[in-house]
């Protein structure tokens, strides 16, 4: 006969899987990170997973940057949200202005039992999507800055020292005019971005407002600023290098990686994400650098602006799903997470504990120029004109900006008079956004 403590323990047994499995809470997260960075963040995603079994996060490529955020604001109307979305930094002041579209990180995280403390971030980073009283609305997550990217055979073939790259603008000028004329490479030099890198984070570079209103931190009647002097300057001198077929322009965002990597231009300017694609796609012994500087702006160089994305937590979802998300952006907070991020991709680490585990590992040693993008960042005190911009419509401010260096590179327009049909035509975007957020 079975004793009573077999019976129980049968009983218990049965019962046990009688009983429905607890089912995972799912935490959708909408992102624009394809390629090489889509296959890391694929792979940040499955391990967090994998380290827990309550929450279960199902990452979802919506395109690029803009693609991203329309499908945002359409699933939002529809009220279809994810819970969690991945918005690149232009879209900062319209996110914050969408009310009862967002749910603040501090809130979340707090709710959460699992409260910030600030004073492990980077404040460069953190700054740029925190409130005036220092709380992160948004957590970045891809946080990148501008860097150049050189190739080390072209600007040995063309005279150069591949270890002491020039620091200056008319310097590099030089070099990349040499490149082309030794037939290392095709043209000498190309940018990515040309909003980002050849004006928002020039004037930064060079510690000279982008906008008024403190770069528009400091209310939405913000206007434009940057058709002075220093930007009509340099932008007159990227359009003369182009006519000279030493510079090459080949599109709006990040195109001019693969004529970097195809080793048709011998110098790029970029994100300092785009290290993972940079380092998949060139054949050949290559370098970084932070941004040339004009030597006759005193003060230069300054600091770099942020730029990359970061996750916004969207209203409307349950407290444990909320919880959830608060568990996963702990997660990507760890060091180990943070400092591995760092070395794949270029994207420099959110917090303070990330930089140090990858000096700690020898990562900068082994690899120079790993840590030129926090340097950037962070070498000298941020001013109110390195901080960011916080300007609403900003993605149709940049295709605005586009079109115009697009005009002044065809030969159809000069520096001055592109600059300032930008600036005027940028005005009246800002316009619109503020009369919708009165």
């Amino acid at each position: 006969m079975r004793s009573f403590r077999s019976v129980a323990l049968l009983a218990i047994s049965l019962m046990l899987l009688a009983a429905p499995v607890q089912a995972k809470t799912t935490i959708t997260f909408w992102h624009g990170m394809g390629g090489e960075l889509g296959e890391i963040t694929d792979n940040i995603i499955n391990d967090f997973n994998a380290s827990q079994d309550k929450y279960e996060v199902k990452g979802v490529y919506k395109g690029n940057y803009d693609e991203a955020m329309t499908a945002a604001i359409a699933a939002f109307r529809a009220k279809q949200h994810p819970n969690i979305i991945q918005i690149f930094e232009v879209g900062t002041a319209s996110m914050m202005a969408a009310k009862g579209a967002v749910r603040p990180i501090w809130e979340i995280m707090e709710n959460a039992g699992t409260p910030l403390d600030m004073s492990k971030f980077l404040p460069s980073v953190t700054s740029y999507y925190s409130t005036s009283d220092g709380k992160l609305i948004a957590m970045p997550f891809n946080a990148s800055t501008t860097v150049l990217y050189y190739n080390k055979d072209a600007v040995k073939k063309a005279g150069g020292d591949p270890e002491n790259f020039p620091r200056t603008w008319p310097e590099v000028a030089d070099l990349a005019r040499k490149i082309k004329e030794s037939g290392a490479c095709k043209y000498g030099m190309t940018s990515g971005w040309q909003s980002w890198v050849q004006l928002e984070s020039f004037s930064a570079w060079h510690n000279v407002p982008f906008a008024s209103n403190n770069n528009g931190f400091d209310g939405l009647d913000t206007e434009l600023l940057f058709n002075g002097p220093l930007q009509v300057k340099h932008i007159d001198f990227l359009s003369q290098l182009n006519k000279e077929g030493v510079s090459v322009y080949v599109g709006r965002k990040s195109e001019a990686i693969n004529t970097f990597t195809a080793g048709e231009a011998g110098i790029l300017m970029n994100s300092s994400g785009s290290y993972a694609a940079v380092k998949a796609g060139a054949k050949f012994d290559w370098g970084v650098m932070v941004l040339p500087y004009w030597p006759d702006v005193e003060g230069a160089p300054q600091n770099t602006v942020i730029g990359g994305a970061a996750v916004w937590a969207m209203a409307g979802h349950s407290k444990d799903s909320e919880n959830g998300v608060a568990a996963f952006l702990n997660y990507v907070l760890q060091p180990e997470i943070q400092a591995a991020f760092h070395q794949a991709t270029g994207y420099v680490p959110v917090t303070l504990e990330g930089y140090e585990l990858t000096k700690q590992q020898g990562f900068y040693d082994k690899n120079p120029g790993t840590d030129v993008a926090v340097k950037a960042l962070s070498d000298k005190k941020p001013t109110i004109n390195t901080l960011g911009l916080r300007l609403g419509n900003f993605v149709q401010i940049r295709n605005i900006i586009d079109e115009e260096l697009e005009a002044v590179w065809s030969g159809k327009k000069n520096a001055k008079d592109a600059l300032d049909s930008a600036v005027k035509r940028g005005n009246q975007e800002l316009r619109r956004f503020e009369r919708a957020n009165r």
